[in-house]
């Protein structure tokens, strides 16, 4: 999840007090404060001697610009998967993609071990519809490889003009099997929530990703089942959130308060306790009519999606059906550095369901694991191993580095998991075994307040689109 704040009159104010308070005038504060701050100084002393020397020694003049900016990603990479830099060019495609219109492929992408992983394709778009897969590995772009390519870089080379042409070379499963893969760029522009009557009785809805649309597409979605299915036929919603990558924060609570009338959605928890916060329903808001609720989840759902899952299954409103979701429990602030300089996308805080249960690096357990049937030529291929598999991802006192299936039939009528959903509401148990049921953790920082926070949007929201 994102949050989009603005942070330019605060870096103004920082700037300011780095210019007052220098060297000497540390001296005044505490000695170990003036240490720390003495320390950094000379660290910073030190990167502004490579670049002078860059700048005047190296073999051929350089893009100062690009060293500039090549630091910055360099410092971002350190922390954690989710924090980078965007360019002012990745800035504008980002605040498009989060409205549900962008250019490109239709997929989320994430960097895994310095290389470039599918994290879902969107339903519907150029992507989903040539076959890529959840955990493929983009190995090549064009004939380059990706080896050692940043995740912007690799986002770049796959955007450009409309009905022009990429090719992308996948490696998919554990033996890296190699296909190239030649797909034509589109405007996509994603319907986030679709839905239909199921067997007749039952409103399934789908939500592909969390945009500024999501909220209002859920409701209108489900005005329209309520008109197609009498209230005495209906058996209740099958919410399906499988392969779902994430997006803004608020429309997760938004659609949480579609199904629950009462009682927190979700708390979020950053380094200082006091910036702690937590979102409650709103009273009268729950349109489903307390009518029974299952939930979709697979290896491919992650952030917000996992906020909602979570949330519902800790309320006791949704049976949670399919395999372990994602396990990506961090909010990114995005901070407009003004001047046409892009945008930071800084990880600035936790989320917690509920219960209390952070989901970070080990993801959602449904209360009933039901496995797909997996093609033989897909056998292997089609395991997400997650929050928990990536380089510098958050810790978490209890983590599952187990790969969780991400695989969902093209033929509905061999969807185990929706099998076992329409066979649920229709009373009818399913042969499959029970999930164990996950346990609360408890964490040091209680959350505080109420009330919305600013946006935060996509991308297993360990991501970006294109």
């Amino acid at each position: 999840m994102i949050r989009k704040v603005s942070y330019l009159a605060l870096g103004v104010a920082m700037g300011a007090a780095v210019a007052v308070l220098a060297p000497d005038a540390l001296q005044a504060v505490a000695p170990k404060a003036f240490a720390t701050a003495a320390d950094t100084y000379r660290q910073l002393n030190l990167f502004g001697d490579v670049f002078e020397k860059i700048r005047n020694d190296y073999v051929e003049k350089p893009d100062e610009s690009k060293l500039i900016e090549a630091a910055i990603n360099g410092m971002l990479s350190s922390l954690d998967p989710h924090t980078s830099y965007m360019d002012a060019d990745a800035y504008r495609e980002m605040q498009r993609s989060t409205k549900g219109e962008f250019g490109g492929l239709g997929i989320e992408v994430t960097e895994e071990e310095g290389l470039i992983k599918v994290v879902s394709p969107i339903d519907d778009t150029p992507a989903s519809k040539a076959g890529l897969m959840s955990g493929d590995i983009i190995a090549g772009i064009d004939g380059v490889s990706t080896q050692g390519m940043t995740l912007d870089q690799a986002v770049d080379k796959m955007r450009g003009p409309i009905d022009s042409a990429v090719t992308l070379k996948i490696a998919r499963g554990a033996k890296k099997d190699m296909k190239d893969y030649k797909i034509t760029r589109a405007v996509i522009e994603v319907q986030s929530v679709k839905g239909h009557v199921e067997d007749g009785d039952i409103g399934y809805i789908r939500v592909t990703q969390f945009t500024e649309k999501t909220g209002s597409g859920l409701r209108s979605t489900m005005e329209k089942l309520k008109g197609e299915i009498p209230a005495d036929r209906l058996k209740g919603y099958i919410l399906d959130l499988r392969n779902n990558p994430g997006g803004l924060l608020d429309q997760s609570i938004e659609v949480v308060n579609d199904f629950i009338d009462k009682g927190e959605i979700v708390s979020t928890r950053g380094r200082n306790p006091d910036d702690a916060q937590r979102f409650s329903a709103r009273p009268g808001d729950d349109l489903s009519d307390g009518k029974p609720l299952v939930v979709l989840i697979n290896g491919g759902s992650a952030s917000a999606s996992e906020i909602v899952a979570g949330a519902l299954q800790d309320h006791k409103r949704a049976t949670l059906i399919g395999t372990r979701s994602f396990g990506k429990g961090s909010v990114q602030t995005i901070m407009p550095l003004g001047d046409n300089n892009g945008a930071l996308r800084l990880t600035t805080a936790r989320y917690y369901t509920p219960s209390g249960r952070s989901i970070q690096a080990k993801g959602i357990t449904p209360d009933m694991q039901v496995l797909e049937d997996v093609p033989a030529e897909l056998k292997g291929k089609d395991d997400n191993l997650g929050e928990a598999s990536l380089k510098g991802h958050l810790k978490n006192q209890a983590e599952d580095l187990s790969a969780s299936q991400a695989y969902v039939p093209p033929d509905p009528k061999q969807d185990k998991q929706l099998t076992a959903a329409v066979d649920l509401l229709h009373g009818v148990k399913h042969a499959e075994a029970p999930a164990p049921a996950p346990a609360p953790s408890t964490t040091p920082n209680e959350a505080k307040g109420d009330g919305p926070k600013t946006d935060a949007a996509p991308v297993p929201e360990p991501t970006k689109s294109n």
